[in-house]
């Protein structure tokens, strides 16, 4: 069976990255609303964070930003003008709000973008992608059809791969891609076990009796594990605690991660305790052969504000090329004393599968709720899949220069939401990604482009 290894696909920030503390639920954005962003430093930490996991042999590749302002969306909001400028001015006069939602850089949370089956793991033998319908939040629910769009771009053989419209959309249906999906395996390049989080079940309201949306529903994983062909047996759905939820754990990735044999939890994240992760273990010794390495958070060691508050469960979980498996850490987890001890004794203990920890900077992205695993979508390819993606985003070292030297072109250092409505600003976007496709060789990808 052809080996699998796992590519990782960076969202990039565009040149409308705010702070518009659009998302319910995600305390970070709601705490940094109003504050003035810096769009180029956000682009180049997330570049910065690509490169160093490029430079520990991980495929690693970028994804484009969407369009922003979606002038489309604005005019199905009802506002016209004679031209483009027109109908932003209006808007920012109108409804600041929706100009704000709309200029929104939330795809740069690539976590959230789809959710992605393994070709060993689909009966068809392809690889599967499903992009994320995210219609809890206004802001985010314009991004499936450019997101299917630039999938099915980037990952175009279809003897190889298979997309799928997005689900409904309608809460029924809510889903969130990746961020509360995760797909544990033993090793030897078959099928893997995938793991379904949601935070409600059909018929249940979208806010609960608590105080934040539960996003993910349980049928959008039932659907998608349908879709994707996956065999039930490797199949199981954990529902999100209500108390995890209203701490702020509005995705998984939040309060887990897992990867290969190991997952890493918090005692509160799942509803049912600890017989959720159990469960999880029983099932992949029985259908992946050998035991799954749990390695649990208890609440007395570290509480869900803490863990909220440094994304410590939003680390990525990477294959160390010296062997083990390494964490790439947000740097609010060394600046809290209680996380970075916890960590250390976790690099220094034999038994634990953590080996080493890398700390990275992504103060932008953290602001907005976003830590290095909410960055980059996982998809799992053999290397003739990993052949057949376009080629141009895959990140090299001169790739990486290139993208630096283009932010510092086109990004402003520092963005307010009153500017959301200046049409220069408009104007450097659409500079910045007609350029970024030439740059890439991807074509008319956006729609200012095909109406050229």
């Amino acid at each position: 069976m052809p080996e699998l290894q796992e590519a990782q696909f960076d969202g990039l920030a565009g040149p409308t990255h705010h702070y518009g503390g659009h998302a319910a639920g995600n305390l970070a954005s709601q705490r940094h609303r109003g504050l003035v962003s810096r769009p180029r430093q956000a682009v180049l930490e997330g570049l910065a964070k690509a490169g160093l996991v490029a430079g520990l042999g991980v495929p690693q590749a970028i994804l484009p930003p969407h369009e922003r302002p979606c002038l489309a969306t604005l005019r199905k909001l009802g506002f016209t003008g004679r031209d483009d400028a027109a109908i932003l001015e209006r808007a920012a006069r109108e409804a600041p709000g929706l100009l704000a939602a709309c200029s929104s850089s939330s795809f740069m949370w690539a976590a959230n973008a789809a959710t992605v089956t393994p070709s060993p793991d689909a009966a068809d033998g392809r690889v599967h992608f499903t992009p994320a319908n995210l219609v809890t939040a206004f802001h985010r629910s314009i991004e499936a059809p450019f997101t299917g769009r630039l999938l099915r771009r980037l990952f175009p053989d279809e003897r190889r791969f298979r997309h799928h419209p997005s689900l409904p959309a309608h809460p029924d249906f809510g889903d969130e891609g990746a961020a509360n999906h995760t797909r544990l395996e033993g090793g030897s390049g078959g099928p893997g076990l995938h793991l379904f989080v949601h935070g409600r079940a059909p018929g249940e309201p979208l806010v609960p009796a608590g105080r934040h949306p539960a996003r993910q529903s349980r049928l959008a994983g039932e659907c998608i594990a349908r879709q994707h062909q996956l065999d039930p047996a490797r199949v199981l759905h954990l529902r999100q605690s209500a108390a995890a939820i209203d701490a702020g754990v509005f995705h998984n990735d939040v309060i887990a991660v897992g990867g290969g044999d190991i997952l890493l939890y918090h005692e509160d994240a799942y509803a049912d305790g600890e017989a959720g992760p159990a469960a999880v273990a029983a099932r992949f010794a029985e259908t992946c052969g050998q035991p799954l390495r749990l390695l649990r958070v208890d609440r007395g060691r570290l509480s869900l504000e803490r863990a909220v508050a440094t994304y410590l469960f939003n680390s990525q979980l990477l294959a160390d090329p010296g062997g083990g498996r390494l964490l790439l850490l947000p740097a609010e987890c060394r600046e809290n004393p209680d996380t970075w001890e916890l960590v250390q004794e976790w690099v220094a203990d034999p038994a634990c599968p953590i080996d080493r920890v890398i700390v990275c900077d992504l103060r932008q992205s953290m602001w907005n709720g976003g830590g290095p695993a909410c960055l980059r979508l996982r998809v799992p390819l053999t290397e003739a899949e990993r052949r057949a993606v376009f080629p141009g985003v895959w990140l090299t070292p001169a790739r990486q220069r290139e993208l630096e030297a283009w932010a510092r072109r086109h990004y402003r250092e520092t963005l307010t939401a009153d500017e959301l409505g200046d049409p220069r600003l408009l104007e450097e976007s659409r500079r910045a990604l007609d350029e970024l496709t030439q740059m890439l060789r991807l074509g008319s990808l956006y729609s200012f482009q095909r109406a050229c």
